[in-house]
């Protein structure tokens, strides 16, 4: 009698411990992200007068499209559930409305909002991530949040 062959078992991927850990690609792209944060940081500094509305507009933006990209991570996250949890849904769009609504906001105001969102975001990725089973990218979420939340405010300093 012959024992029935058993299905190979998979072997699983490791879970990445550090920031070093995670994708090459995701960390270079997750850093060059953060380029037009400090590029627009020393902008407001550096700049005439007269094109400061340009300058802190365009940080002002940048921040409201990367606030709101973090809200759209937790739809993804949504969407691998059968029924979604509401918290999911509702916080993936707060970021993009206040985002929103700090882009018309004059740039002293709006850029220390923008700030307060990236640090808000990351606060509650720290729960989210750790409960959806995503925590090994806190590092880095936390290295690039910390960089673009002190460029906001930066350049909120510089209005």
């Amino acid at each position: 009698m012959t024992a029935a062959a058993s299905p190979p078992t998979p072997t699983p991927t490791p879970t990445p411990t550090s920031a070093a850990d995670l994708p090459l690609s995701a960390r270079r792209l997750g850093h060059a992200g953060l380029l037009p944060f400090l590029f627009g940081a020393a902008l407001v500094w550096l700049v005439r007068e007269d094109a400061h509305p340009y300058t802190t507009l365009a940080m002002s933006a940048y921040a409201a499209v990367v606030i709101s990209f973090l809200g759209g991570i937790h739809w993804g996250l949504a969407f691998r559930h059968a029924e979604p949890p509401l918290a999911l849904l509702v916080w993936g769009v707060v970021p993009s409305l206040v985002a929103w609504v700090a882009v018309m906001m004059p740039p002293s105001a709006g850029l220390v909002v923008h700030g307060a969102m990236l640090v808000a975001c990351y606060a509650v990725d720290r729960r989210v991530y750790v409960a959806e089973g995503v925590a090994r990218w806190l590092t880095l979420r936390f290295r690039l949040s910390a960089v673009a939340a002190l460029s906001c405010f930066v350049a909120a300093a510089g209005t």
